[in-house]
């Protein structure tokens, strides 16, 4: 049984730890059986079973023909693209799902579970009361132009935000800097879909050009609860963490802009220095990581804890 276990690197990507372990073991050990993977895990036939299940259909293994079954583990480097191609087609989904939903709440608002809202005052009002009523969490989709009150978490007071910005509303550094102090669950996706905060997971506010609409429990809300968690998985961490790892705070902003999807002439924007600056200090990051691409390189920063 195996007494060291590496931090895994594949969360990101949709793979429990679990089943990163088990594919572990088979990359140091190809063709094993069932049998094998017991002994060398110390879990249960069922156990390995179930995560051999897994890894089959996360296309990290496959299955030889023949008696007593052997696995052979996927190369590395292809089952890695073909997860983060996956993740990239599942946001597709989530984007072609909020107008799904935009429709359906269009059809069924006069008679379905929701309040209209309209005027800026009333509507800075209602996100300010959602706020001050929440008892443990707020989640927030916001993009250009940003909500009419800004996110102020009440941290002191036990509730946790996350919050997923659209990269248009983070132009300047101060922008960038003023998001990552409002709350430690800051993301950045590109294209936010759509203008939400639900307090509680019992009421959301749905923002639609000069009105707000109030949803209560649903399966509208429902659906739009899981389009966040599906948009936060594949949000870019705003606030890089301290470390004494090899990668300096300017680094972790860095590589945070570049794997939110950023080209080297929007993050020299952003951060205000020449392209060619951005170019050299992102071939020192990758040099510090040992990595080749830009992916790579937030794969190994996320397995060091150098990024939050």
């Amino acid at each position: 049984m195996h007494s060291y276990r590496p931090a895994p690197v594949l969360e990101a990507l949709g793979v429990c730890s679990e089943d990163e372990q088990l594919y572990r073991v088979l990359l140091a050990r190809p063709e094993a059986t069932t049998t094998d993977l017991v002994a060398d895990t110390g879990w249960t036939t069922a156990r390995v079973a179930r995560h051999l299940r897994s890894l089959l259909s996360l296309g990290l293994a496959s299955r030889t023909p023949g008696r007593p079954a052997r696995y052979t583990p996927a190369v590395p480097e292809a089952a890695v693209e073909l997860l983060a191609l996956r993740k990239q087609a599942a946001i597709v989904q989530a984007r072609l799902g909020a107008a799904v939903l935009t429709k359906e709440f269009r059809a069924r608002r006069e008679a379905g579970p929701f309040t209209v809202i309209r005027g800026q005052q009333a509507m800075a009002q209602r996100f300010q009361q959602a706020q001050q009523s929440a008892q443990s969490e707020v989640l927030v989709l916001d993009k250009p132009p940003l909500v009419v009150l800004p996110i102020e978490p009440r941290r002191a007071h036990g509730i946790a935000y996350r919050i997923v910005y659209d990269m248009a509303a983070l132009v300047e550094p101060t922008e960038l800097a003023a998001a990552r102090s409002a709350a430690p669950g800051c993301r950045m996706l590109r294209d936010v879909p759509l203008k939400l905060v639900i307090a509680d997971r019992r009421t959301g506010l749905l923002q639609s050009g000069q009105e707000l609409i109030e949803i209560g429990s649903s399966s509208l809300l429902d659906g739009l609860l899981r389009l966040f968690e599906l948009l936060w998985q594949q949000a870019t961490p705003l606030s890089p963490s301290a470390s004494d790892g090899p990668l300096s705070f300017e680094d972790q902003q860095l590589l945070a802009l570049a794997a939110a999807g950023l080209t080297d002439q929007a993050i020299a924007r952003r951060l205000g220095v020449a392209q060619r600056t951005v170019e050299r200090r992102m071939q020192r990051v990758l040099k510090a990581l040992d990595a080749t691409t830009r992916f790579q390189a937030g794969l190994r920063a996320g397995q060091r804890g150098l990024l939050a």
